[in-house]
């Protein structure tokens, strides 16, 4: 079953990945502000607008969501491997993952439209959020699993929590990647002519890797919360004398 899902998580994350890459390097127009034909634009700064707004779901997606889901699901592919080098895998999956998710809202942010024309969406808000928790989070994981001064009382009190914020921070980028595809087919239909954009072929495609997402959030979450029988031996033998 273990690796039934994890095969069917990284099929989907592929098919993900696929499809934010052919959107941004196909549909170049969506990509640049509504001013572009403006002559106020020069071609360097189009070109800088393409470049951070594509790097912006690119790094998002690929680098942010799809690394967190390959994060939460090495631990339990790597069976064979020592507890601390499971763990450390863990912690660099989920840096990294912060780490573009960081970069990602940055390229946003530097933009021509600037700051604040970028901080008024709900997809902006619940961005912000998001990475805030999955910060936190990281701190807290790191504190609590990787340092040896805490107790193994500590640690059993705190991993409840710490598997529910890792779920609902996750569960949280993928509704935020949501909400971001729908802001951005709203505009496009706004700007290009209502109807007749609605039966071309990027919302078709915008709403296939919006359904690849919400999949691969499923997917992921099912095998983060699907007992491991290898490990679960281990937990109970582990148990056992502190109930002597």
């Amino acid at each position: 079953m273990a690796a039934l899902l994890v095969g069917a998580a990284r099929i989907t994350a592929a098919s993900a990945a696929g499809l934010v890459l052919f959107w941004a390097f196909n549909f170049p127009g969506s990509f640049l502000p509504a001013a572009a034909t403006s002559s106020a634009f020069s071609s360097y700064t189009l070109q800088l607008d393409y470049i951070y707004s594509v790097l912006h779901p690119l790094l998002m997606v690929i680098g942010f969501i799809l690394l967190t889901g390959e994060g939460k699901r090495r631990p339990t592919t790597m069976e064979s491997w020592s507890r601390g080098t499971r763990k450390a895998a863990h912690l660099a999956l989920q840096a990294a993952a912060f780490s573009f998710g960081v970069f990602g809202i940055w390229a946003k942010f530097r933009a021509s439209e600037g700051l604040l024309a970028n901080f008024l969406s709900l997809h902006s808000w619940m961005g912000l959020l998001c990475l805030s928790l999955f910060g936190a989070q990281w701190v807290a994981g790191f504190v609590n699993f990787w340092h040896r001064g805490e107790g193994r009382t500590t640690r059993a009190g705190v991993l409840p929590w710490h598997v529910f914020l890792g779920l609902y921070t996750y569960g949280l980028a993928v509704a935020t990647a949501e909400t971001g595809l729908l802001e951005k087919l709203i505009f496009l239909q706004a700007a290009r002519g209502g109807a007749a954009r609605r039966r071309s072929t990027e919302p078709v495609l915008v709403n296939a890797l919006g359904v690849a997402l919400a999949l691969l959030g499923g997917v992921v979450v099912l095998a983060a919360v699907s007992p491991k029988s290898g490990r679960a031996g281990k937990k109970i033998s582990a148990v056992a004398p502190v109930n002597r």
